[in-house]
């Protein structure tokens, strides 16, 4: 390679050569050799095309929960997860970021913005669990940037939503930390029924389910609450209408996935009863128009795909826009909705989208039970 007639090249040049490259090309040319690494990392080559290359839409992966094991005659923790897994719709393939990097214990990424990845993490000189820190990357430049310490409380039990301009906020069922860039988090009450389930931003808004039903029998309740009015005690409301009906006590354990633009995705078992322990006959997907305020059905999965989740006693939905993953114990591999597909008329025209398997789901997951979010790669995305 040394006498490689690539090296003799002025740097412009190959800047320019590699800028006509799609972003998925620029990021195998980047593991060919450390030369192109180089050139391909640097500053000068981001700035050249920081307005010509679109995002990779891709899934990622979150770790297991306990994703990591403690060493009693070493006293210290060790990760086997030092990776970010993705899978790319469009290429159908796996793709692995490596997170060795980042100073810290056991990353466990969370959440995704605007080609930013935000992860828990704890300093090599820190007791285990006594505090965590969000931090927030770029895998692909490698660049990262810690927000101020919490405590492991939070990220054992709080949900983390992320959001452009830099927002970020933690949710729990009695409270809500907020940071947008500044020294320090601000924490604001949430007094919600019960713990907020799947929480996701759309615009300034939060929306999560609660149960706000017996012991015995779940009732879930939308409700919604605006960034800019966190510090109200009335900062939370239940969002319904008459005319939704029983859109709630249709779905088993429902989730929320953001949709497109103002859009809401609802996601659940579709019952065959009312009654109190009904089967459910597939999963279905609902869609809410927050302008109109309006229900319809975006997909259901077809039963001989269901029929892979039906002994499954729980399932995992993530995703935004127009595709949403399900996961299940013992499936062994992941079920994909493609709203947005065109490849089928019929189902295009009926509103079911397209639904596909996805193999080659990356062994460490406990159960085959994957979480994960969508992860949307630039090049030019600055911590």
């Amino acid at each position: 390679m040394d006498a490689s007639p690539i090296y003799r090249l002025p740097q412009d040049t190959l800047h320019q050569i590699f800028s006509f490259l799609p972003l998925r090309q620029i990021m195998l040319c980047r593991s060919v050799c450390k030369f192109f690494d180089q050139i391909l990392s640097s500053s000068s080559f981001i700035d050249l095309i920081q307005n010509t290359q679109p995002p990779l839409h891709l899934l990622a992966l979150r770790p297991p929960h306990h994703h990591h094991h403690y060493h009693h005659n070493h006293h210290r923790y060790v990760s086997p997860h030092q990776s970010l897994h993705v899978f790319d719709p469009d290429a159908n393939q796996w793709l692995r970021f490596n997170l060795t990097f980042l100073p810290f214990r056991s990353p466990s990424p969370v959440a995704s913005s605007l080609g930013l990845v935000y992860l828990w993490g704890d300093s090599p000189d820190s007791r285990p669990d006594s505090s965590k820190s969000l931090v927030v990357c770029n895998p692909l430049t490698r660049q990262y940037r810690v927000l101020p310490q919490l405590g492991s409380a939070w990220s054992r039990h709080g949900s983390v939503l992320v959001g452009p301009p830099g927002r970020v906020l933690v949710l729990t069922e009695l409270a809500t930390l907020y940071f947008s860039g500044s020294t320090q988090w601000n924490k604001f009450s949430s007094n919600l029924p019960s713990k907020p389930r799947s929480p996701i931003l759309v615009s300034d808004s939060v929306y999560a389910l609660c149960d706000v039903g017996a012991p015995w029998r779940s009732q879930w309740k939308l409700y919604s609450c605006s960034v800019t009015k966190l510090d109200s005690s009335q900062a939370w409301s239940r969002l319904e209408r008459h005319e939704w009906g029983d859109v709630f006590d249709i779905l088993k354990r429902p989730r929320l996935v953001r949709g497109v633009g103002e859009r809401i995705l609802m996601v659940g078992g579709l019952k065959s009863s009312f009654s109190l322990n009904a089967a459910c006959s597939t999963i279905l997907i609902l869609r809410l128009d927050l302008e109109t305020l309006e229900w319809d059905e975006a997909g259901r999965m077809p039963v001989e795909m269901f029929r892979c989740f039906q002994e499954s006693s729980k399932f995992k939905v993530f995703g935004a826009g127009n595709r949403v993953c399900f996961s299940g114990k013992r499936v062994g591999r992941m079920a994909l909705w493609d709203g947005s597909s065109s490849e089928v008329e019929e189902e295009e025209e009926s509103g079911k989208g397209k639904w596909r398997w996805i193999d080659g789901v990356p062994g460490n997951v406990e159960g085959g039970l994957c979480r994960g979010f969508v992860f949307e790669a630039r090049l030019t995305a600055l911590p």
